[in-house]
């Protein structure tokens, strides 16, 4: 008999019969994948910016304002936070973003994932404080959990660790896998978001992982000047950005994540209306 309760979900019980359905047609994220392109418009976006990180001990960045724009739109359109697993679809328990950074800026430099649960009710400098100690703690030289379970298993030899991801996998499946082990693991989030404009990259389209349960990847690509033609016919420049999503399909229709991108938009594009400036 199916296990109904997960330590990171609830049962989704409002689901039509069709998308019940579609985890049985679609069994892989990436079989399920849709692909979203995004321009986002900075040109109020920069100067807020700018006007923000004078009066904050905390540098805010395009990224920042894409992240705290995701958890709200999340928050007001739910239907987003809801992943696949053992072939139900599920409420996840709170938002919960992974992203990447590099430990330095250099070729050899290690890639760190870090994981947070962000509020949505929290303010922007709140937000991003606890960002900044995440990123922290992922350049810092301390071991995450991950890391040490991460040298347990690569000690074993090949067969014996898929035997281990097998049986994560069974045990994921049923709903059997700890809390203690979900919480630590960023593969289990609402979202995933890859910075690469940190690396002075464009957006590109990326893969969702089988492994963990994130229905949602974003490439926030590099702020840049682009020719944009007014009404008129005459020329002028635009600081954008672009980004490119990847969606698993059988969590909610294109059209909900669609309109949900609007609304990441409107956010985006004019945060004065959203965020109060610190007092300098």
């Amino acid at each position: 008999m199916p296990i109904f309760t997960r330590p990171d979900g609830t049962l989704a019980r409002d689901v039509p019969a069709y998308r019940r359905l579609m985890p049985y047609l679609m069994r892989t994220r990436n079989e399920s994948a849709v692909y979203f392109d995004q321009q986002l418009d900075l040109t109020r976006t920069v100067p807020f910016l700018q006007r923000f990180n004078m009066g904050s001990s905390h540098r805010a960045t395009v990224f920042h304002v894409f992240l705290y724009a995701a958890v709200r739109v999340m928050h007001e359109r739910p239907r987003l936070n809801r992943f696949v697993a053992g072939g139900r679809i599920w409420q996840r328990d709170g938002i919960w973003v992974s992203f990447s950074a590099k430990k330095s800026l250099s070729d050899d430099a290690p890639i760190v994932v870090v994981k947070r649960r962000l509020d949505p009710t929290h303010d922007f400098a709140t937000m991003m404080a606890s960002l900044g100690e995440g990123i922290r703690e992922g350049r810092s030289e301390k071991k995450s959990t991950v890391d040490k379970e991460l040298a347990v298993i690569l000690a074993l030899p090949g067969p014996l660790i898929r035997l281990v991801m097998a049986a994560q996998r069974f045990l994921d499946g049923w709903g059997l896998l700890p809390r203690a082990m979900i919480d630590t693991d960023p593969m289990y989030a609402s979202l995933f978001v890859a910075n690469l404009g940190s690396l002075k990259m464009e957006a590109a389209s990326h893969h969702l992982y089988e492994y963990g349960n994130i229905p949602i990847f974003a490439a926030v690509g590099r702020v840049k000047n682009v020719p944009t033609v007014r009404d008129d016919g005459s020329v002028a420049s635009h600081t954008v950005c672009d980004v490119k999503y990847t969606f698993d399909e059988r969590v909610e229709d294109g059209l909900y994540c669609a309109q949900a991108m609007e609304r990441l938009r409107h956010i985006v594009e004019d945060p004065d209306q959203y965020v109060t400036l610190p007092r300098g």
